[in-house]
């Protein structure tokens, strides 16, 4: 039984997700001239690969490469918690936007129809590997053009998945939402839980 966990992401959003259930964790960050480590990291998806394997498939590779990374620095071998969120438009794998620009295409595309968000998240010990997918559906609002381009001015767009936040300003854009908050936001409790539990974590102390 472990009642540590290392958490293989910079989001501020899944950190305090897990704080909200009362994970104890330490961040699994890179350290100055580590940078190359994250080449084992790739996140072009394959020919032909759908929205739900291709996000499963990310949160699997980083919760190995985070466990890789603890072997190289000789750091305690607690389990290592991944997650990786992506839109399915239409069956179209949708990520983080490049640019304002393309941020702005992409909210253009959601508005006034719906689209799904996949969060995977994953867990390694180094000897057992377990991962779960949530899928929920969210329809916008039709948007208007002024709208999209002073969401873009709040700066929330960029470094999420579909270019925007639910738990921010886009919030007023959803008319309908199905499935996970906390899997929108990026990382789904109930998921999350279920893998500690398995993973020894005591969830009641």
């Amino acid at each position: 039984m472990t009642n540590r966990i290392y958490l293989a992401s910079t989001s501020p959003r899944r950190r305090d997700l897990l704080r909200q259930i009362g994970v104890r964790f330490d961040p699994l960050v890179f350290r100055t001239g580590e940078r190359g480590e994250d080449s084992d990291i790739d996140e072009s998806p394959f020919d032909g690969e759908n929205v739900e394997h291709y996000v499963e498939r990310l949160a699997l590779t980083k919760s190995h490469a985070g466990f890789r990374r603890l072997r190289w620095r000789q750091l305690p071998s607690n389990p290592v918690l991944a997650a990786d969120t992506t839109l399915s438009v239409d069956g179209e794998i949708v990520g983080k936007p490049t640019s304002l620009e393309n941020a702005g295409e992409i909210l253009a595309r959601l508005s006034g129809r719906s689209h799904q968000v996949l969060t995977a998240v994953a867990m390694s010990d180094g000897e057992r590997t377990r991962s779960l997918v949530s899928i929920s559906e969210v329809r916008f609002r039709t948007l208007s053009e002024s709208e999209i381009r002073h969401y873009l001015t709040t700066g929330e767009s960029m470094d999420k998945a579909g270019a925007y936040a639910v738990q921010g300003r886009a919030a007023m854009f959803i008319e309908h939402l199905s499935g996970s908050y906390s899997g929108i936001m990026g990382l789904p409790l109930c998921e999350t839980a279920t893998l500690l539990a398995t993973f020894g974590y005591p969830l009641y102390p």
